[in-house]
């Protein structure tokens, strides 16, 4: 009977490290993807911030070359040139802007992404506890129900010491010594 309270506590202990152990793994998860969406996030900033480089530099080729055709043709850079290339500078501006807002819409929504796992690592942890918890009550209850030690012990004291067996049944019989 020890040995298999033993063998109840021993096992009750595996299910309860189990539990613990699996709620730091979903942790371990949760952490990795959080880590992951930062570094998403991260290389869209860079991403971003190399387009914009580009686009920048392709605008100020384009004002370039506008300025150089305006002068070539031999209209005065005063008046409707210069209206054109302030407006195609506003412009540029604005889709550059458009650029970088995106992108922070974009990192924001990675960051939010990396809080929620963090977060669901964290209620894994906390749900694995309360788990952990659990088995070691519902095992440790198993391992000692007191009525099924009363019902246990009143069956060893009443079970007959001898008996007579023909075929599956045990037969009772005042001349065996077991009535």
């Amino acid at each position: 009977m020890c040995t298999l309270a033993l063998l109840g506590l021993a096992g009750t202990a595996l299910s309860a490290g189990g539990a613990l152990v699996e709620g730091q793994q979903q942790k371990q998860m949760a952490d990795y993807q959080a880590k992951a969406y930062e570094q998403q996030a991260l290389a869209d900033a860079q991403s971003t911030a190399f387009e914009q480089s580009q686009e920048r530099h392709k605008q100020d080729l384009l004002q370039a070359q506008a300025r150089a055709q305006a002068g070539a043709s031999g209209v005065g850079m005063a008046g409707s040139p210069t209206e054109v290339l302030a407006a195609n500078a506003r412009q540029g501006q604005l889709d550059l802007d458009a650029m970088l807002y995106g992108s922070q819409l974009r990192q924001n929504n990675l960051n939010s992404q990396a809080a929620i796992s963090r977060f669901s690592g964290k209620q894994a942890v906390t749900a694995s506890i309360f788990n952990a918890g659990s088995a070691l009550v519902g095992g440790l209850s198993k391992i000692y129900d007191p009525a099924k030690s009363q019902t246990s012990s009143m069956a060893v004291g009443t079970a007959p010491t001898r008996s007579v067996i023909f075929g599956s049944s045990p037969l009772r019989a005042a001349w065996a010594g077991n009535t």
